[in-house]
């Protein structure tokens, strides 16, 4: 079955987790957002955001996302041929969020099996690894992987008991600041602080930098969603919340929920402890 499988992920995470249970070699087909590992790079691009958000500033792709989903228009766009051509046996795919990858609903009916993720805490991107393993024939390993993500992470909340824990905001985006959701609020107390804003396992939600400072934040994490370090850090710029503001790779280590998210918590608890 290994080997015969032809596996299309049009979710970034799901390539990671794809690539992480040894079955690097089956996936055939991708999104342009999946770009981890490294050797996902040269699998054909079957999907592409409409919205060219290296060409638009933060607060230009927050009202076109604003706008597009207003107008019940998808954010995402489908090679169809391309995907029918590549005989897939099984899309893997998500429903937590319109904003973040394309969906199952967005998709022509190719005779494949779709899997749709929806993870919103950090147990459930633990199973979510479990569960792919056990869909895509490789059970053993699924367990092993995810095994290994949540012992990192607990390894680091061990590390951080007794500290002083600081008050931290992560900003899911910066123009206008969301606070954060999903799995990230967990990751900021694994590592050991304590998040002002942010509600787990909830969608993160829009607030003001108004309301960021009357939460007395000690700490800022820039990490706008989709975003590297280097964005982060000229999407930051512009923040004074009388705190540090320290930009993260949200796109690689915070945002995708896959195994990834351990290095995450292993970054927050450096920032946190200042090494």
């Amino acid at each position: 079955m290994l080997g015969r499988m032809r596996i299309v992920s049009l979710l970034p995470s799901a390539s990671e987790i794809v690539a992480d249970l040894g079955l690097l070699g089956s996936l055939v087909g991708r999104s342009h957002e999946c770009q981890w590992p490294e050797g996902v790079r040269s699998v054909p691009v079957v999907s592409a955001s409409r919205i060219d958000s290296a060409a638009l500033s933060g607060r230009q792709i927050d009202r076109a996302v604003r706008a597009a989903v207003e107008k019940g228009e998808t954010l995402y766009a489908v090679d169809g041929d391309l995907l029918a051509s590549l005989r897939p046996d099984v899309i893997l795919t998500q429903d937590l969020c319109k904003v973040c990858a394309a969906s199952g609903a967005e998709m022509a009916d190719v005779g494949a099996k779709v899997i749709s993720l929806g993870p919103h805490t950090l147990s459930e991107v633990a199973e979510s690894v479990r569960y792919l393993g056990r869909e895509l024939g490789v059970a053993d390993r699924g367990l092993a992987v995810a095994g290994k993500m949540m012992e990192r992470i607990d390894a680091v909340r061990r590390a951080s008991q007794g500290k002083c824990r600081p008050r931290v905001f992560v900003a899911e985006w910066i123009d206008p600041p969301f606070a954060c959701g999903h799995w990230i609020p967990e990751m900021v107390e694994a590592a050991g602080g304590d998040e002002v804003l942010g509600r787990a396992g909830a969608r993160s939600v829009r607030t003001t930098w108004d309301e960021v400072r009357a939460a007395r934040p000690e700490l800022v994490i820039a990490a706008p969603c989709g975003c590297d370090e280097e964005r982060a850090a000229r999407e930051a710029r512009s923040v004074d919340v009388g705190c540090p503001v320290v930009p993260v790779d949200a796109d690689r280590f915070f945002v995708r929920p896959a195994p990834s998210l351990a290095d995450g918590v292993e970054i927050l608890a450096r920032v946190f402890r200042g090494a």
